[in-house]
């Protein structure tokens, strides 16, 4: 039980870690391509904005595929004990896992929407 719980404890910090490496290479992306072109003020106002628009359609896919993988982890577990008690609750069973993959599509949606806002 404690190595299980040692492991998640692992997951959850190395996916922080990578979403923290991710934001800041977001973050550090606009002023690297603002200084090659010093002159344009603007465009580095630009980018700045561009940038928080780029960290929140990184955020809605990963927290939303976050959220949506704990999920699916609950109900497919509950899913699988409940199928092997009755195996004709299946298709019920697939639509509750369904309804769980979805928040991810919803994430994905939201991001694309705000990547199409930013071009």
């Amino acid at each position: 039980m404690k190595n299980t719980l040692g492991a998640a404890a692992a997951a959850v910090a190395l996916t922080l870690f990578v979403g923290l490496a991710a934001s800041l290479l977001l973050m550090a992306a606009p002023q690297a391509l603002a200084a090659a072109d010093a002159t344009a003020i603007s465009a580095k106002a630009a980018a700045l904005d561009s940038s928080w628009g780029l960290i929140g359609a990184a955020l809605a896919t990963g927290l939303s595929s976050l959220g949506a993988g704990f999920a699916v982890a609950k109900v497919g577990t509950a899913a699988v004990g409940a199928l092997a008690e009755k195996p004709e609750l299946f298709g019920r069973l697939l639509i509750f896992i369904g309804l769980a993959e979805g928040i991810a599509i919803y994430g994905l949606i939201v991001s694309i929407l705000i990547l199409n806002r930013l071009a």
